[in-house]
């Protein structure tokens, strides 16, 4: 590692990206892919065992690697904070379902965030959507801060983009859709702006997956996932991943998670290598049963809105057209219930099928409320600014039969709300009719 951390300045990433005019230089493009969607989720990074034949990969469970001689190893692997097989084969198969030539494992989501943030100089600004997941809000206004970095927020990211950018902005922070409101973002045109000024781009790809959007097609520099949702898809994996094209952002980035430590077991590894093989299958059918529950919540008349780019009413639907294969929505959607924050509890508590949880992007169905559950860390004027309101509840679509899903969401809201008129012995509820 030593050629490595003399190479490596702590300056910012920025000037090794950009040309004299400071404009952000296009890096090689992974090649396009020979096979489907399909076929490369189930073949990517697998490899059969040379000395078995085994059609699945072993664990590789140890921590360190025989030498022949000093600094002579028998293999490619030392030691496996730096890099272990199993590590590898994932990172080589969401390479491919990214369209990228790099991808990077962690050992969560926020430990991604934060290895990015901290590739960063001290005095670099970064550009944010507002309406971002509360655990990147709290590292952003919690963490970043204290080492030097500041973040600006920005609910309408493609108007302001232009305006909010300094000498010293480094990154745009995007989310796409956005935790919890759905809330989409053109991420070209962001991209073109950035690239301008020599800023990368970060798209959190975490909503969608790989299955259903490829922010590097549209401009990104980075496309990051919390694995421990869909690519994983069982919710017994927490882990995160990175993926790219530059040279110079893995020469960075992979001294930084060498570095720091903050990677996965290669039991975690082998578990979302072998949940990859079955997302295109389980991002498709979530998606297919959000669609269902997003129309059926549209009908209610207990309902005041609801969030789901696969709407056509959806303000962003013409995004998701453009950016989403097939035009899907994903399996993640949230709605306003009418009655309130108690209502929104009530129905939580009603579901029989959607189980009340924080997470997403598995195989089962979850409901929360973000107001009180994953984004209560944020001060409330931020969060209903953003439109996270007390009455907001979120769903996470699972791949059960859709035609349950729909009856347990309309019998859910009709026990918490009407419920609650008669027992409150009125109608009109907080406000509500």
């Amino acid at each position: 590692m030593a050629p490595l951390v003399e190479h490596v300045s702590p300056s910012p990433l920025r000037r090794q990206l950009t040309n004299e005019d400071g404009c952000i230089q296009t890096p090689p493009r992974a090649p396009s892919p020979v096979h489907n969607f399909g076929t490369l989720a189930v073949h990517a990074g697998a490899h059969p065992d040379p000395s078995t034949g085994a059609v699945i990969a072993p664990l590789s469970l140890s921590t360190t690697f025989a030498q022949t001689s000093v600094g002579k190893p028998v293999g490619q692997y030392e030691y496996s904070r730096s890099s272990n097989p199993n590590r590898d084969n994932f990172e080589e198969a969401i390479a491919a379902l990214e369209h990228a030539r790099f991808a990077l494992a962690f050992s969560s989501g926020s430990a991604t965030t934060a290895t990015i943030l901290q590739s960063l100089a001290s005095g670099s600004h970064v550009i944010s959507v507002s309406d971002v997941y509360g655990g990147t809000h709290r590292y952003f206004t919690k963490v970043a801060l204290a080492h030097g970095v500041k973040v600006t927020f920005s609910p309408s990211i493609e108007l302001d983009v232009e305006s909010m950018i300094r000498p010293e902005t480094k990154l745009i922070w995007i989310e796409s859709p956005s935790n919890p409101t759905l809330s989409l973002v053109d991420i070209r045109n962001v991209a073109t702006v950035a690239h301008q000024h020599g800023i990368l781009v970060v798209v959190d790809n975490t909503f969608l997956s790989p299955y259903v959007q490829n922010p590097l097609d549209h401009g990104a520099d980075i496309v990051v996932h919390s694995v421990t949702k869909y690519i994983n898809g069982h919710s017994d994996v927490v882990m995160g991943v990175a993926a790219f094209n530059s040279d110079e952002l893995k020469e960075r980035l992979t001294f930084l998670q060498n570095a720091i430590g903050a990677v996965p077991s290669p039991f975690d590894c082998w578990l979302a290598h072998r949940g990859l093989k079955t997302l295109h299958l389980r991002a498709r059918e979530a998606s297919i049963n959000a669609t269902a529950v997003a129309k059926a919540l549209e009908a209610s008349p207990n309902v005041i809105a609801v969030n789901y780019p696969g709407l056509d009413k959806s303000p962003y639907r013409p995004i998701a057209l453009k950016q989403h294969r097939n035009g899907m929505g994903g399996g993640m959607l949230s709605f306003r219930v009418k009655g309130g924050h108690e209502a929104a509890e009530k129905f939580c508590q009603h579901t029989k099928i959607f189980v009340l949880a924080e997470s997403l992007g598995g195989v089962e169905s979850l409901c929360e409320v973000p107001s009180a559950m994953t984004h209560a860390g944020i001060p409330r004027d931020q969060r209903e600014s953003i439109g996270v309101f007390d009455d907001l509840v979120r769903l996470s679509c699972g791949v059960e039969d859709s035609a349950d899903l729909v009856k347990d969401v309309l019998q859910a809201i009709e026990r918490s709300v009407v419920g609650m008129k008669i027992t409150n012995g009125v109608e009109g509820v907080n406000g509500t009719t």
